[in-house]
């Protein structure tokens, strides 16, 4: 459980926030801009090639930062790259407040990516209401981060908010994944599922 989220926010968020953060330093920021852009295809390619399936929250992660290399590079703009993380988290945060309002909340649809489970297990009370509570946890924290990310780009310069937003969205987003784990295993030791041979249940989205 613990592998297959480390994994996903590996290749999905911490490599690109590297690899982003080296080119910017070493190369300036529209290199940094492409780099971490290629990183995402390169990956999702990599997967498809060797025939694995790639988790929704790399393609997510591939799409945003297309979104935002196509309108920053048609305006000329490397603040409106910047800025568009704030606009991103936003809409994402707001999807998943909105899907609390269905049957099946955002994160029951991203589980899949983490941890197989079959509909008698995905239906069960318990981890119907570890679903809820997940994605408002989730869209809390993309308000959040979009607020945070909004300051530090209003008042910090360019290289000191690359540093600090890289390091400060990482930590969030790894205190969030465990708490995610924390949360899914707490539900799966009162539905008796731990050491037994029914899948444990897990679910985690974006940066």
């Amino acid at each position: 459980m613990i592998h297959r989220v480390s994994l996903s926010l590996l290749i999905a968020v911490v490599i690109p926030a590297v690899v982003f953060y080296a080119f910017f330093v070493l190369a300036g920021v529209w290199t940094a801009i492409v780099a971490a852009l290629v990183w995402s295809y390169g990956a999702i390619a990599w997967r498809a090639v060797t025939r694995r399936r790639a988790s929704g929250l790399l393609i997510l992660a591939a799409i945003l930062l297309t979104g935002r290399t196509a309108l920053s590079a048609v305006a000329d703009s490397t603040w409106l790259y910047f800025l568009q993380p704030v606009i991103s988290d936003g809409v994402v945060a707001a999807l998943f407040l909105l899907s609390l309002a269905s049957t099946r909340p955002l994160v029951a649809r991203l589980a899949g990516d983490f941890y197989p489970m079959d509909q008698e297990l995905a239906s069960r009370p318990r981890v119907r209401r570890l679903f809820w509570h997940l994605t408002a946890l989730w869209a809390v924290l993309g308000l959040a981060k979009a607020t945070l990310t909004l300051w530090l780009l209003q008042s910090q310069s360019l290289e000191t908010f690359v540093l600090v937003k890289s390091i400060a969205m990482l930590a969030i987003n790894v205190v969030a994944a465990f708490a995610t784990i924390g949360l899914a295993a707490r539900v799966a030791r009162k539905e008796g599922l731990l050491g037994s041979p029914h899948p444990v249940v897990v679910a985690a989205t974006r940066a």
